[in-house]
C-alpha cells in the first residue's frame, strides 16, 4: 500500500508538472493573441474612422465660407456622417455630442497638432468609444497650408468591436482549456509509460525482500529504465548466487558440525567413564598426578557440554526438535531444576502453586538451569526466581543483584559464542546455553528477553503461552 501511495503521487506531481508547463504556455499564447486581435481590431476601427472623417472634411469643407455663421456650421456638420460636432472659434454646430463630453486635454490636443488625434473612452462602464479630433486646415494663395479655425469631433461607438473581442476572448480561453485538457491526457499517458517500470521495479524488489532472489525483469527499449532494469537484473542475479553460496555454506558448516559433535560422543562417553574411575583414584595418586588427573577431569566434562550443546543446536538447526508435551506444575518443575543443581540454599523463589502448564518437562529444565546458573556465576546474590501467570500464560523471571548487562551486551546476549568478557572466554560456560535456552522457548511458542531490573542486575524473562489451572 505504501509502495501505491508513493506512485500515485508521483503520478501526479507528473501531471502537476506537465499541466502547469501547459497552462503557462496556455496562458502565455491566449494572452498574446488576445493582445494581438484587440490591438488589430482597435486599430482597424480608428483608421476606418480616421480615415472616413478625413475624407469627408476634405470634401465638403471648401463649401463652408469663412466666417461660417451658426447655419453653416450646422449645415457643415450635417453634411458630415456619425456622431460629429463641428467648432469654430466661439461657435458650434448644435448636433453632435456635447461640449462636456469632449476631454479638454484632447481639445488641447488637437490644437496643437496639425494631424488627425484620436482617444478611446468609456461613455459608461459598458459603452466604449473612440473619439476623433482634427483641425480644419487649407492652402492659402501662396501654397503655404494654414488653420482655417473650423474643429471637427466625431465619437465613434466601440460596442461591436468590444463585442467581437469578447468573443475572440472567450473562444480563446475555450481553446486553451481544450488545449490544457489534451496536456494534460499527455501527461497522464506519459506519467504511466514513466512508471509502470518503477512499479515493476518496486514489486520486484518487495520479491527480493521476501526471499524471491529468482525475481527478473522484463527490459524494454534501450533508455534510462531499460539500462535500471538490467541493472536491477545483474544485481539480482549475484545476490541469488551469494545467496546461494551462504546457505549452502551455512547448510556444510552445520553438517560438520552436527557430524563431528555426533563423532565425538562416543569417545567423550569411553573418556568420561575413564575420568569418573580416575577421579576415585586420586587420593592415592602423587600429587603433580592427581592434579593433572584432576584438570584433564574438568576439561572433559567442560568438553562433553560443548558437545551436547552442539548436538542441541545443530538440531533446532536442521528442524528436527521436537516437543514431548505434558502438563505440568510449573512451581514444581522449577523447584526440581534448583534441587537437582544444588540450588535450593543459593537461589530465593516466589513460586506460587497451582500454575499448571503444557511443557517440554526437560526442556523446560534447560532454560531454568541456564538462566540460574547465568545469574550465579555473573551475577551477585540474591538470585531470585517469580513466578506468575499473565495475559493467559505463565511468566518466569530470574533476576540478580549484579552490576547489570551492559547496553552494548543487550542486543547480543543471545549470540551464539558470544561472551560479554573476552576475559572469560576460557570460562566454564560454552556461550550456547542462553541461545539454546531463547531456542526452546520458540519452541514451545513463548519468548525470552534479556534486560536490566531497575533496582539494578540483569532480568531474564521467560514467558510461555499457556496455562491450564
Amino acid at each position: 500500500m505504501a509502495g501505491r501511495r508513493w506512485s500515485v503521487g508521483l503520478r501526479l506531481r507528473l501531471v502537476a508538472a506537465f499541466a502547469a508547463v501547459a497552462l503557462g504556455a496556455v496562458i502565455a499564447t491566449t494572452g498574446a493573441n488576445y493582445l494581438s486581435a484587440r490591438t488589430t481590431i482597435l486599430q482597424g476601427v480608428q483608421d476606418r474612422a480616421m480615415d472616413t472623417l478625413r475624407t469627408q472634411v476634405s470634401t465638403f469643407a471648401a463649401t463652408v465660407p469663412l466666417p461660417p455663421t451658426q447655419r453653416d456650421l450646422d449645415a457643415f456638420q450635417r453634411r458630415l456622417s456619425g456622431y460629429v460636432a463641428v467648432f469654430y472659434r466661439d461657435l458650434r454646430s448644435t448636433g453632435g455630442p456635447p461640449t462636456e463630453e469632449l476631454p479638454a486635454q484632447f481639445r488641447a490636443a488637437v490644437h496643437d497638432s496639425d494631424r488627425v488625434l484620436f482617444q478611446r473612452g468609456l461613455w459608461s462602464e459598458t459603452a466604449p468609444f473612440l473619439m476623433v479630433g482634427m483641425i480644419v486646415r487649407t492652402q492659402n494663395t501662396v501654397g503655404a497650408v494654414e488653420p482655417t479655425g473650423l474643429e471637427i469631433y466625431a465619437q465613434i461607438s466601440l460596442a461591436s468591436s468590444q463585442a467581437d473581442i469578447s468573443e475572440l476572448a472567450a473562444w480563446a480561453w475555450v481553446t486553451g482549456a481544450l488545449a490544457l485538457l489534451v496536456a494534460v491526457g499527455i501527461a497522464l499517458l506519459a506519467a504511466r509509460s514513466v512508471l509502470r517500470p518503477v512499479r515493476e521495479l518496486n514489486f520486484a524488489a518487495r520479491s527480493l525482500a521476501d526471499g524471491q532472489f529468482d525475481t527478473r525483469l522484463r527490459v524494454r527499449g534501450g533508455d534510462e529504465l531499460a539500462e535500471l532494469a538490467h541493472t536491477f537484473n545483474t544485481s539480482a542475479a549475484t545476490l541469488q548466487h551469494n545467496v546461494g553460496e551462504l546457505r549452502r555454506m551455512e547448510s556444510d558448516a552445520r553438517r560438520f558440525v552436527a557430524d563431528v559433535s555426533h563423532e565425538l560422543r562416543t569417545p567423550l562417553t569411553a573418556m568420561t567413564a575413564v575420568i569418573e574411575i580416575l577421579e576415585q583414584e586420586t587420593d592415592r595418586m602423587p600429587p603433580d598426578s592427581a592434579v593433572a588427573a584432576r584438570l584433564v577431569a574438568g576439561e572433559t566434562r567442560k568438553l562433553s557440554r560443548l558437545v551436547q550443546d552442539l548436538m542441541e543446536i545443530s538440531r533446532f538447526d536442521a528442524g528436527r526438535a521436537g516437543l514431548e508435551l505434558d502438563e505440568w506444575d510449573v512451581a514444581t518443575a522449577v523447584r526440581d531444576t534448583l534441587a537437582a543443581r544444588g540450588w535450593q540454599d543459593s537461589v530465593s523463589v516466589d513460586l506460587p502453586e497451582g500454575l499448571v502448564a503444557r511443557v517440554d518437562r526437560r526442556r523446560l529444565d534447560i532454560v531454568v538451569a541456564n538462566l540460574v546458573g547465568n545469574a550465579l556465576r555473573h551475577g551477585a546474590p540474591p538470585v531470585l526466581v517469580r513466578l506468575w501467570e499473565e495475559d493467559g500464560g505463565v511468566v518466569i523471571e530470574v533476576s540478580d543483584n549484579g552490576p547489570g548487562l551492559p547496553d552494548s551486551v543487550l542486543p547480543h546476549v543471545f549470540d551464539r559464542f558470544y561472551k560479554a568478557d573476552s576475559a572469560r572466554a576460557r570460562s566454564e560456560g560454552s556461550g550456547l546455553g542462553l541461545a539454546i535456552a531463547r531456542e526452546n522457548a520458540r519452541l514451545h511458542g513463548g519468548s525470552l528477553t534479556a534486560g536490566n531490573h531497575p533496582s539494578g542486575g540483569a532480568r531474564f524473562v521467560l514467558r510461555l503461552p499457556e496455562v491450564l489451572v
